[in-house]
């Protein structure tokens, strides 16, 4: 801007020096002057004009030698500046590491692996702090199935990429040719003495819900009331009188699974990943009045899926669990092999897809319970016995098989494992499993292969079951996160323990956790029994971190009574217990008319406040 200004001066400058110049010639201002006079002036001003041109002609070579200057400068500059970053980045270039053995797998970290729901494409992202030394340039990435383990020797490699310390793999999510890739773990390799070895931990898609039809759970409830349900009552308006708002409800798959022979309803046909599988039609027709009625009513339904034994189905069974038929209810569910995890899958997406809350009339299921109390492996979830890690490790296989074949149908859908009330045990030679112990490993082993969003589902009875008194003291009861059992005096020990930063969500939030079973007979007296559902209730109701609590049961089961364990509202016969009432206005504008007994029983003036730690 100043070398413009200054080239305007002179200009300015030399147009006035000429201007003299032609007055002086055309004489008619200096008329007083002779001609030699006249002649001698303008010879003096020329002389001028070439001085100050002169001058100019210096200064603009002068200006030009420093512009060269500087555009030479700013090369060199420019040139050293280069230089100093190609230097900084040899000195930052990361190193390159031989890999150690039986640590190969932890050599790389996913930080990520999403379907990109806009480009239906899966995006995995990895770091690592250096460079592994392998055969070539690249990393390998692999697909494995959900029941394997580690990259087949024979395994084909689905793309690769430059190694670096930042990877990103992107490939469509139907590389299979079906929705089969939902289901797949990701591992990357690299090439080391002319064999592919991993450098990552298998690795789900972690957000299979990108992909679902249905986005739909329902209306929020305006309260935690639920029931497990008696069938034979569905029809009648005892549900609408007891304001319930939570339904539990079991769906064996023997049931569902295979041909009807009712003509009136025929064998549904079911298409998944390139296979038909046959659900029973008159069965289905039942589930469909169940979960319809209950969504019409505005219940929220908590089905769990259980397995029992069918004959015609033994890959549902798992492997290790089929010399124990006979000996318990439901077994393992079989994640293990081929067809068990394609069983596994189809009935996942079949029973979501159908009961997706779609305008079929068929209702919603907001939540799905895999299994039932599974840490009670005899009992509950029979399998040989294996160590913690290995048993775990099993159910996690159909868990996550369950979850994504779920939530790639309706993205909605919360999905729990299920626990019961023997929380820190500590028995020595039990081969079942302490609550505690499967809830950590459970969480480390989902998290190791991508952490999704599992809530939990606990049963927390009362000890023994037969007991009533939940507010009595018991040497199995305390508040600390290593109490032997936990029941509804010291549930907030499980919403303090899900509350901890290794348990939380990937977005930093509590899971969610339902008190999904959990009953108290009348045997003891019909009186104590209802006082001991409002105790439960209305500390359910206080805790923050508590959705729902389902109370087993509407009615009372004879299986169920031989064993002490009245716990229905209702009689064998459908009359009414004390409890129903109580039940019914307890989470009301009146409850304090019908509960106000139970205060005085227990002992206490006030229902518990919240449990937060």
């Amino acid at each position: 801007m100043n070398r413009k200004k200054n080239t305007a001066k002179r200009l300015w400058l030399t147009i006035s020096i000429v201007i003299i110049c032609i007055a002086a010639l055309a004489g008619g201002g200096f008329a007083a002057y002779s001609f030699n006079e006249r002649q001698k002036e303008v010879e003096e001003a020329a002389l001028i004009v070439i001085e100050k041109a002169e001058e100019e002609k210096a200064k603009e070579a002068a200006e030009k030698e420093e512009q060269e200057k500087e555009q030479t400068g700013s090369i060199f500059e420019s040139v050293i500046e280069a230089g100093r970053n190609v230097f900084n980045s040899i000195r930052k270039k990361p190193s390159s590491v031989e890999l150690e053995e039986g640590e190969t797998e932890a050599f790389l970290e996913v930080e990520s692996c999403l379907i990109d729901s806009r480009t239906s494409k899966v995006s995995l992202k990895t770091s690592s702090d250096a460079i592994p030394v392998s055969d070539d340039k690249y990393y390998y990435l692999f697909a494995i199935r959900s029941y394997e383990d580690t990259v087949a020797e024979d395994s084909t490699p689905i793309m690769k990429e430059y190694k670096n310390t930042e990877v990103e793999f992107r490939f469509p999510r139907h590389f299979t040719g079906t929705e089969s890739g939902v289901f797949r773990k990701f591992v990357i390799a690299v090439l080391k003495d002319g064999k592919y070895v991993a450098v990552s931990h298998p690795q789900y898609i972690t957000n299979p819900e990108a992909v679902a039809k249905y986005k739909s759970n329902g209306e929020k409830p305006s309260s935690k009331k639920g029931l497990l349900i008696d069938p034979n009552k569905l029809t009648t308006s005892e549900l609408d009188d007891l304001g319930v708002k939570h339904a539990a409800y079991n769906i064996p798959v023997s049931r569902i699974l295979g041909e009807s022979t009712n003509s009136i309803y025929p064998t549904i046909s079911y298409s998944y990943n390139g296979k038909n599988y046959a659900f029973n039609g008159q069965v289905i027709s039942e589930y469909d009045l169940v979960f319809s009625t209950l969504t019409n009513k505005g219940i929220e339904i908590s089905a769990i899926i259980l397995n029992d034994v069918s004959s015609a189905y033994p890959q549902m069974i798992h492997p290790l669990s089929r010399s124990g038929i006979g000996s318990a209810p439901y077994y393992a569910f079989n994640g293990a092999d081929e067809s068990g995890a394609e069983y596994l899958a189809a009935v996942g997406a079949f029973l979501s897809e159908r009961y997706s809350g779609s305008a079929n009339g068929r209702g919603l299921v907001a939540n799905w319970i895999i299994g039932n109390e599974i840490n009670a492996r005899k009992e509950w979830n029979y399998m040989e016995y294996v160590g913690l890690q290995d048993y775990v490790k099993e159910y996690v296989k159909a868990y996550r098989v369950f979850y994504n074949a779920i939530k790639s149908i309706n993205a909605a859908c919360n999905i729990y494992i299920s626990l019961d009330q023997q929380w820190d045990r500590n028995i020595s030679g039990n081969t079942n499993y302490d609550t505690r112990d499967v809830l950590d490993e459970f969480n480390r082993q989902i998290k190791k292969e991508g952490n999704i969003d599992w809530g939990l589902a606990i049963h927390p009875y009362n000890v023994p079951l037969t007991s009533v008194k939940i507010w009595s003291a018991s040497k199995y009861v305390n508040d600390s996160p290593d109490t032997s059992m936990v029941t509804m005096a010291n549930i907030g020990v499980v919403t303090g323990y899900m509350q901890q930063e290794e348990f939380l969500t990937k977005d930093g939030e509590v899971r969610s956790v339902v008190l999904s079973e959990l009953g108290y007979t009348s045997l003891r007296g019909e009186e104590l029994q209802a006082a001991a559902i409002v105790y439960a209730y209305k500390t359910a109701e206080a805790n923050p971190y508590i959705d729902s609590i389902l109370f087993s049961r509407q009615t009372d089961a004879l299986e169920e009574m031989v064993q002490g364990l009245s716990l229905g509202l209702n009689n064998a016969d459908g009359t009414h217990k004390y409890a129903y009432n109580v039940f019914k206005y307890m989470d009301t504008e009146n409850a304090d008319t019908y509960t106000d007994f139970a205060k005085s029983i227990i002992g206490i003036s006030q229902w518990p406040t919240s449990q937060e730690p």
